[in-house]
């Protein structure tokens, strides 16, 4: 069913890529190749996803990877070997996988607004309720009307055929298309009852599912047969900014079928076959899909109704909006956050004070805030407070928070209720899975009040409400972070009772993401945080002051016997912002030469143990 002009853009992209697609194929068959085959970073990100269920891999440094270090390539491209070159010996899960994948997959009949038959496509539904097929499928919500998917249009175990479970569709309850990516999503005339037996496969908006040299599997209807399935030896062979091309069995009717990984991800939504003459090593044909993170990326440009948009959260995993009107003290976050001012580099009188920089090696691991209006596109803004996130650790890098003592507002804390940002894949945040019956708790890096202050009450609320987000979250032992200790209060006493100017202060805070952190729940979990305190003196001086706290103790057990807790010693050290910089990749520019610590010792591996306020040098 794919048009001329579609085909004809289809077979412009396959011809210029041509001679990257042999470069590509050639790396294939060299040692370590497939770690340079594809873009460093998304190589990283490949690894890094399959560390999430896999607890023996290691993540890599694209940067390594980049400059070709031996070492990098070779580690990285063992891993890769080892899982994603398998000699096919795979567990039973895969099939069983597929088995789940593919039942969620049907037969599109299209048809004309007389009923009658125009062609066949494929289509997958990605919601409880939503199908996602090609544009060139179901080109206008008239034509979705008047078609209908059928589903276990197949042959069954015994061989003989299943009773096919045949459904209109509902374009005025939901259409969504897009012709530049060719895909349209469109609601099933049913309840999500009714389509449960069949499950879903939801849409990862992550990066890092795919990269050359991954095999892919397409579940399709190939001229409108019976499902059948081209399973697993289909290589992807190039990666564009907005589409994949991959070695595989297709033919007309397979439009709109989805592209899988080895674990059963969605990677792309296949469109189109095209002739190839020069690759015989791919049967003459290379096929297209489209990446599935740009379509997600589409779908969350676009303004819906409260009914439609509570239908396309599903296919994110995310809850309805609220449209009821909430409670006044219940936390709240604004779904619009194009006024997010964020952290305020000139927020200290006289002193103008970046956000801390990550190393050239900690770029690439930063999650991209997909609404940034400016650079760098990693920052995240909240009220009064920024955050920077790395997505593969799926933890805050740093949070930076502007405090005004003044101005403050002590808002009473209401039931905890947190939630994703979505500027951000879900996939790159760490979500409630893993506070789930443990003696973990939601870690704030942002304390709730720092940022809970300004002109009304109502701003204070906001920035209080911002704090819940997900990206501002750590798993914390539960003894580290209800008791009370001089961490908790430092804000507090550089406020009050410091040689603190203007009662203003900022704050940078985040876990230090060591590589040997251990792994629970498919994150790491930090061992350490750091905080760095800076303020203005009376004299007009900066001062930065820099602090580690260790959970160490309190993590040993929770793999073993999450009920039982080794309870061990935590201390608060005062050490200078150096060593907080070299243990985290972060540069903290003049605050490390404002640092009364570091001015009085000669080493940066010196820590003065704070047991009070008072031992605190500012």
């Amino acid at each position: 069913m794919t048009s001329l002009p579609h085909r004809d853009a289809v077979e412009k992209r396959v011809h210029e890529r041509e001679d990257e697609r042999h470069r590509k194929i050639a790396l294939l068959a060299e040692p370590w190749g497939i770690a340079r085959a594809d873009d460093p970073g998304r190589v990283a990100t490949r690894i890094d996803r399959l560390s999430r269920t896999r607890p023996d891999v290691r993540p890599v440094s694209p940067v390594a990877i980049a400059r070709g270090e031996e070492d990098a390539l070779r580690d990285a491209g063992t891993v890769l070997e080892r899982i994603i070159r398998t000699d096919d010996l795979l567990g039973v899960g895969y099939l069983e996988g597929g088995v789940r994948a593919a039942k969620a997959v049907g037969r599109v009949s299209i048809r004309d607004d007389r009923g009658r038959l125009q062609g066949y496509g494929t289509g997958s539904l990605v919601s409880p309720e939503l199908l996602l097929t090609n544009h060139h499928v179901l080109g206008d919500p008239a034509v979705a009307a008047s078609s209908v998917v059928e589903f276990d249009y197949q042959d069954g175990a015994d061989g003989l055929p299943l009773p096919v479970k045949l459904f209109a569709l509902d374009p005025g309850r939901f259409f969504a298309a897009d012709p530049g990516l060719d895909f349209a999503l469109v609601a099933v005339r049913a309840t999500a009852a009714d389509l449960a037996v069949f499950g879903f496969n939801r849409l990862v908006e992550a990066e890092g599912k795919a990269i050359v040299g991954d095999f892919v599997t397409i579940v399709q209807h190939p001229g409108g047969e019976r499902k059948q399935i081209a399973l697993r030896e289909n290589r992807i062979v190039d990666v564009l900014e907005l589409f994949l091309h991959y070695e595989t069995d297709t033919e007309p009717g397979s439009s709109g079928s989805p592209v899988f990984n080895d674990q059963w991800e969605i990677v792309a939504l296949h469109h189109a076959s095209v002739p190839a003459p020069q690759q015989g090593e791919l049967g003459g044909v290379v096929n297209e899909g489209v990446r599935v993170s740009r379509l997600a990326a589409a779908l969350r440009t676009r303004a819906f109704p409260p009914g439609q948009q509570a239908l396309l959260s599903a296919v994110f995993g995310e809850p309805a909006p609220v449209t009821a009107a909430p409670v006044t003290e219940a936390i709240r976050i604004d779904p619009d956050y194009s006024d997010r001012g964020g952290y305020d580099p000139d927020f200290l009188a006289g002193h103008r004070i970046p956000l801390p920089a990550l190393s050239p090696d900690l770029v690439p691991l930063a999650a991209v805030n997909r609404q940034a209006a400016a650079e760098p596109k990693y920052v995240l803004p909240y009220h009064h407070f920024s955050v920077v996130l790395n997505k593969q650790r799926r933890l805050a890098f740093f949070t930076a928070v502007n405090i005004d003592g003044t101005t403050s507002a002590k808002l009473r804390r209401e039931t905890d209720n947190w939630s994703f940002d979505p500027r951000v894949p879900q996939e790159e945040q760490t979500g409630e899975e893993v506070y789930a019956d443990n003696p973990l708790d939601r870690g704030h890096l942002v304390r709730r009040l720092d940022p809970a202050w300004g002109a009304t009450r109502e701003v204070a609320k906001s920035a209080n409400d911002d704090t819940f987000h997900f990206t501002n979250c750590t798993p914390q032992h539960e003894d580290f972070n209800q008791n009370k200790t001089t961490w908790a209060g430092l804000e507090d006493y550089v406020l009050e009772n410091a040689d603190n100017r203007d009662l203003r202060v900022n704050v940078y805070t985040g876990p230090v993401l060591a590589a040997d952190d251990d792994q629970y729940r498919g994150v790491r979990l930090p061992r350490q945080f750091f905080k760095v305190v800076a303020m203005v003196r009376w004299d007009g001086s900066l001062s930065a002051t820099g602090y580690l706290l260790s959970q160490e103790q309190l993590l040993q057990g929770l793999e073993v016997a999450p009920a039982e807790f080794d309870y061990g010693a935590y201390r608060t050290f005062q050490v200078p912002v150096r060593r907080i910089e070299g243990l985290t990749g972060l540069s903290f520019g003049a605050l490390t030469d404002a640092d009364p610590l570091g001015q009085r010792e000669t080493t940066t591996t010196i820590a003065k143990e704070v047991g009070r306020p008072e031992d605190l040098v500012l």
